[in-house]
């Protein structure tokens, strides 16, 4: 696909997800956390070097993380990872990779995009969420779910040999890790020559007012939602993490240092969101 077209292809796929989410239900709205560990996890990659209690906080969220998002974003992220799944390039046969995959939507969005010639990896740091993702691929028996395969691992030392994926994505992870340049270089490392990763996330504003709104809705909505599951303290953390992150042209910068031989970042949603794609 050429670079000038993503633009294109990102407003079909919000068109798309839109009509979606007006009859979509959650595949999964309150299954309660199961600490049973499924046959699935075929390898698991025990050494995990992220922050320990940033790894605590996922694993407390995760019996409600898809609750929140659905409430917090008034089902719209549902249309921010069809776009960040359309701007990987994955396609039917692919062999690809979701780096954080917290619960797994952009997993089953990429399972549905390779279909079941492809093989898709889902890698999370938490096991909490690995097994709610794991637990929601149950629900739905659509036969591209059996090309899913659950890795326990570290975003900073992925267990993959070089040039291995297609494509990759990450969702509200990059923001996350200790090492933003770290994260990169690996997902460099391990996709194909020609390949994309594309990265959702917050975006980090250089616009004063749109920072005030994004904070403003942190204080007076997100936080007040969570504290209804119990989850003030967990959610209160946004703030100071879109604070420390790299602005759009930060992230496509330091792509660019690390190899990618293209780099850009769209902003979403009056730019409260944001979209890295880089290209190996």
């Amino acid at each position: 696909m050429e670079w000038s077209s993503l633009v294109r292809v990102s407003t079909e796929e919000t068109d798309r997800a839109r009509r979606e989410v007006r009859g979509m239900a959650s595949l999964q709205l309150c299954l309660p956390f199961s600490s049973t560990r499924r046959s699935q996890f075929r390898f698991s990659y025990g050494r995990v070097q992220c922050s320990s209690e940033r790894q605590e906080l996922f694993s407390r969220i995760a019996p409600v993380y898809d609750n929140l998002n659905d409430l917090l974003s008034f089902g719209q992220h549902r249309i921010w990872k069809r776009m960040a799944v359309s701007w990987s390039g994955a396609k039917t046969g692919d062999n690809v990779l979701d780096v954080c995959c917290g619960s797994g939507d952009l997993l089953f969005l990429l399972s549905e995009q390779v279909g079941s010639q492809g093989k898709v990896i889902g890698l999370d740091f938490s096991k909490n969420q690995l097994s709610m993702a794991s637990s929601r691929q149950d629900l739905v028996s659509k036969a591209c779910y059996k090309n899913i395969e659950w890795v326990e691992g570290d975003a900073l030392d992925l267990p993959f040999s070089d040039c291995f994926f297609d494509a990759i994505t990450m969702g509200y992870g990059l923001r996350n890790v200790v090492d933003k340049r770290k994260a990169l270089e690996e997902s460099f490392r391990v996709l194909k020559p020609g390949s994309r990763i594309s990265v959702l996330d917050f975006n980090k504003s250089t616009q004063p007012f749109t920072t005030a709104i994004q904070e403003w809705m942190i204080d007076n909505v997100v936080v007040p939602v969570a504290s209804g599951y119990g989850l003030a303290e967990e959610y209160q953390y946004l703030k100071s993490s879109i604070r420390e992150f790299l602005t759009g042209k930060d992230l496509e910068k330091l792509a660019l240092e690390i190899g990618f031989s293209r780099a850009k970042h769209y902003e979403l949603s009056g730019g409260l969101m944001g979209n890295l794609v880089a290209t190996r």
